[in-house]
């Protein structure tokens, strides 16, 4: 089959002689004279293998094949003017996609939050959210498959290779089973807390998080007794739940209210207490899009002082 070369120009040509069915009054709105637009809408004609207008002496009307035609030539003309402003405006940020990848642990409150305030200053950039696990979220952004992530660490970690804006930073808490002799304290010990079943997720995917837990752990002469991985907190707490042990989470999972759980901050002993986590935004400082840029200054300034 032909491929037809049908230049803007001579769509154009074709809307003004059928909205104007006169070809002086058309020519005059385009800026030229009779005889080339007449030429031009021949070649059209001879380009379509149809005719688009009926003439006569006295008269020019539209065939059924031009009426046809208009309404889509319309909208292609008027998509075509928007592109300049379209181009502007996705080089300015202003519209686009960014591809978002985020633990689960930032669902609970910010997420939702720093969504809603993102759409209302930037509508026209299309949000992708992924949720992902760290170690997941650094293959997607080494790939390119997503534009930055939010990873949960432990103060001060960086990763590799990235750039980083630190957006929140909280304490762990212990979630346990409702039924457990220490849930009834507001405060229970922590060296009580070190001696029960653990559930926590596996280091794989929050490393530096996996190792402060453990940390305090063997700061206090003792070794874990892990009874069981998962890696959502959502399960984790839902393990909790079925009496399979206690589990450190971030002070954020609190929100996730599961029959059966409750949340407690342990009193420190001897100096030692309950770790802390960050949540960092991090993204490939060779691929930031306009869109990424503007989303990098809205956590900035979401996150406030650092």
């Amino acid at each position: 089959m032909k491929t037809l070369r049908i230049e803007l120009r001579q769509w154009r040509q074709f809307a003004a002689l059928a909205e104007e069915l006169h070809f002086g009054r058309a020519a005059a709105r385009l800026h030229m004279t009779q005889p080339p637009l007449t030429q031009a809408i021949a070649g059209l004609e001879q380009a379509l293998g149809v005719r688009l207008f009926d003439r006569t002496k006295r008269s020019v009307a539209l065939t059924p094949a031009g009426r046809a035609l208009l309404p889509e030539v319309r909208d292609l003309l008027g998509r075509a003017q928007a592109l300049p402003e379209l181009a502007r405006a996705a080089a300015a940020g202003e519209l686009g996609r960014l591809r978002l990848a985020f633990v689960s642990t930032v669902g609970f409150e910010l997420l939702p939050r720093w969504v809603r305030a993102f759409r209302q200053r930037w509508p026209q950039v299309a949000l992708e959210l992924i949720e992902a696990t760290g170690d997941v979220q650094l293959e997607l952004l080494a790939r390119g498959e997503v534009d930055a992530g939010m990873v949960l660490h432990s103060p001060g970690f960086q990763a590799l290779g990235l750039a980083h804006a630190r957006i929140a930073s909280e304490p762990f808490v212990v979630a346990l089973p409702e039924s457990h002799p220490l849930a009834a304290r507001d405060h229970p010990g922590l060296a009580a807390l070190l001696a029960e079943p653990l559930v926590i997720f596996p280091r794989r995917i929050l490393p530096t998080l996996h190792d402060a837990i453990f940390a305090l752990y063997h700061a206090a002469g003792r070794a874990p007794q892990v009874a069981q991985e998962a890696i959502q907190m959502q399960t984790i707490v839902n393990l909790v739940s079925a009496g399979l042990g206690l589990a450190w989470v971030p002070q954020s999972v609190r929100q996730f209210q599961r029959p059966g759980v409750v949340y407690r901050s342990p009193r420190p002993s001897r100096g030692r207490a309950a770790p802390a986590c960050e949540t960092s935004l991090v993204w490939r400082a060779d691929a930031v899009t306009p869109a990424l840029a503007h989303f990098i200054e809205f956590a900035r300034t979401q996150a406030g002082p650092q």
